[in-house]
């Protein structure tokens, strides 16, 4: 049952996937204090300090086994977290209390936690773009050739493809993607640094050993699949980092807010829906409606990482010298809810993706409402091969599309542009030539052919690249 008496947050209970709720759960986030307090044990062990294979042992067996609320009881009393489960782990592991923590200052848990579980988030994001791009590419495929009115300022424009449009949400998460494989490529671990970074404490432990202090890092660091470590850090990595994945987290978010805003417009033109199941209800009220739920919430989730990213980014930009610990709240705060929240567009972008509807009977109609005007310069061109005179042929049609749009406005008549051509003296086109000006698929351009192109070459490499990557069934609860 859920506690209905206290806040929690929906990213968890409604939004977020339970893997990405459990990257940033408290048991990963302790677990991994122990783990890298095992390992930085381990490492000096392997080094030449003086900690026997027991007290490693010891710290092993209760790694997992947390007492929370012992760390809960030594919080309170020494007002600092990290003091307090060190505490807490040496009460379950009184052989190795000497030695826990040796030589390390709180950022070593602290700060390398975070980075293991922004590494792990940023799988389960990697998942969730292969996904929407592999769910966009089956589409793309399947209506390639399919004609649909352009718009731009959302007036109507040439034509394009469905297919084509749909390629150019696409192209902004192929973009995502390989942001996310740069930030991947280029992370590193905060490692064994001491104090204010300078690894004055594991010199000295090591006698004043650099290669020892040195190797000591790497081996910490490649022990949780770090290949690097940052060489610089003050007490803790730069918060450079931290505002650079917010930026590509609100990259991903403002790419899928935009295909969800042109779905809640295309929804509104009934042309192509998100999916509408059976007993889902749009409004209490209206019992006909048939909300974009799915769509806004991403526009409403994106939103919320998209204000987020300026609190990582004025974190990192008020720093003082080595640390200041006004970062600390705010990234407890900011960081988690940022992966969870795109976790969550993610999903719901995957589940839209999979099951789009598309209505094409409505999208012609609404074509061949507006086609006699996009057909008009053909017309034109035609009739001057016929001998016409181009400027007064030109006028001609002028007069007559404007007759023929306000018509349209004002009596809600059927556009007549082709019949007022076709009755007018100064066209020699007979209705064969005017029928053959009313195809579709003349006014695409190379949409088909570019779908197939951008494809080819941007979105098979990156999924061939991809190919251990789950597939992934969204099924979304609420």
């Amino acid at each position: 049952m859920k506690n209905i008496d206290t806040y929690t947050n929906p990213l968890s209970t409604r939004y977020s996937s339970p893997e990405m709720g459990a990257i940033f759960s408290d048991r990963v986030k302790f677990t991994t204090w122990r783990k890298l307090w095992v390992e930085l044990a381990k490492a000096e062990k392997e080094l030449g300090l003086p900690i026997s294979n027991e007290q490693i042992r010891e710290m092993e067996i209760h790694v997992e086994d947390l007492n929370l609320d012992s760390a809960e009881v030594y919080e309170k009393k020494f007002r600092h977290d990290v003091m307090a489960h060190i505490h807490a782990f040496g009460d379950q592991c009184p052989t190795a209390r000497p030695i826990i923590h040796l030589g390390a200052t709180s950022a070593y848990v602290g700060d390398n936690t975070d980075l293991i579980q922004m590494r792990d988030g940023l799988e389960i994001i990697r998942f969730g773009l292969v996904n929407v791009i592999r769910n966009l590419r089956k589409f793309a495929l399947e209506y390639r050739d399919l004609s649909t009115l352009g718009f731009t300022h959302f007036q109507p424009a040439q034509l394009t493809t469905v297919g084509k449009r749909a390629c150019l949400w696409m192209q902004d998460i192929v973009m995502d993607y390989h942001d996310l494989r740069y930030v991947l490529s280029t992370l590193r671990f905060r490692g064994v640094k001491g104090t204010t970074g300078t690894q004055a404490s594991f010199l000295s432990l090591f006698e004043g050993d650099h290669e020892k202090v040195r190797r000591l890092d790497e081996m910490v660091s490649r022990a949780f699949g770090f290949p690097n470590a940052f060489i610089i850090t003050g007490q803790t990595y730069t918060r450079r980092l931290d505002s650079r994945i917010a930026a590509f987290l609100s990259g991903v978010c403002q790419s899928l807010s935009k295909m969800s805003n042109d779905l809640r417009l295309l929804a509104h033109l009934k042309e192509v829906e998100e999916p509408f199941e059976k007993s889902q209800v749009g409004s209490s009220a209206m019992p006909y409606k048939r909300n974009p739920m799915r769509s806004e919430r991403i526009a409403s989730l994106a939103r919320f990482v998209q204000s987020l990213e300026t609190s990582l980014s004025f974190t990192a930009s008020s720093q003082w010298f080595e640390r200041t610990l006004d970062d600390s709240a705010n990234k407890r705060l900011s960081m988690p809810q940022m992966f969870l929240a795109t976790d969550a567009v993610l999903r719901i972008a995957g589940n839209i993706s999979a099951g789009l509807v598309v209505y094409p009977a409505v999208i012609r109609k609404r074509i061949m409402e507006e086609l006699p005007f996009i057909a008009s310069e053909n017309i034109l061109m035609q009739a001057v091969k016929k001998g016409g005179d181009r400027q007064i042929l030109h006028e001609a049609i002028r007069s007559m599309a404007q007759e023929a749009g306000w018509k349209v406005k004002t009596e809600g008549a059927e556009n007549d542009l082709i019949k007022r051509i076709r009755e007018s003296d100064l066209f020699e086109l007979d209705t064969k030539e005017l029928d053959s000006f009313m195809d579709p698929a003349l006014y695409v351009g190379r949409a088909p052919e570019q779908v197939d192109e951008f494809i080819a070459s941007e979105v098979d490499p990156v999924l061939d690249k991809e190919r251990s990557c789950p597939e992934i069934v969204v099924k979304l609860d609420v």
